[in-house]
């Protein structure tokens, strides 16, 4: 959810298809919204279950520590990741997301205001009110813009999809579940072994 104040624009038409993203700066929400194409897509007003948080929190822990002596940062829900296409000025900017956690190693993509350009891993925690979103609208974006690797969680079911970007186009993995060791192909030398990750997140 942005914080800047601005009394001239509250409440944004949610059915208008071209919001930019100078726009997105002026309004008060009180939910955490996303520009994709210029549509609103609205988060849930609640908070985000525990189990999300957890998993959020320890994976960012993990990508932290790992990549603390090397160029690549990790960031967290709330962050802009602003999508430019053919400029980078506010107004045209149409494509603005809040990944769960997201891993940019081109550190001139870094501003005050979040990422402008595609991250090299992004990673969505599913549950049942963002799943939708997140693997329609958002892996057509992701895809799209070259982020080079989009992990998806499941938190109910804990178990983990990855895409790879190749020649453009997002391939699968199979569907890794508890006794796998997941490695990063874009993050190189990390891994997360999914039994260990999970034994302690109910």
């Amino acid at each position: 959810m942005n914080s800047k104040k601005d009394d001239t624009v509250k409440e944004p038409d949610l059915e208008y298809t071209n919001h930019s993203y100078a726009d997105y700066l002026t309004w008060q929400m009180e939910e955490v919204v996303e520009l994709i194409k210029g549509k609103i897509f609205k988060k849930a007003a609640a908070a985000p279950r525990r189990i999300h948080q957890r998993i959020s929190i320890k994976l960012a822990a993990k990508l932290y520590n790992f990549l603390e002596d090397k160029p690549c940062q990790v960031y967290e829900a709330p962050f802009d990741v602003r999508f430019p296409k053919l400029s980078k000025a506010d107004h045209e900017i149409h494509d603005v997301v809040q990944p769960d956690i997201c891993v940019i190693c081109d550190t001139e993509k870094l501003d005050e205001r979040g990422c402008i350009g595609a991250p090299d891993l992004i990673v969505e925690i599913l549950s049942p009110s963002n799943s939708k979103t997140e693997l329609k609208h958002k892996f057509e974006l992701y895809e799209s813009n070259g982020v080079r690797e989009y992990w998806i969680i499941h938190a109910e079911t804990q178990d983990l999809l990855i895409y790879s970007l190749f020649n453009g186009k997002y391939v699968p993995s199979r569907l890794f579940t508890s006794g796998d060791a997941v490695e990063s192909k874009v993050i190189e030398g990390f891994t997360l072994d999914l039994e260990e990750f999970f034994e302690d997140i109910e």
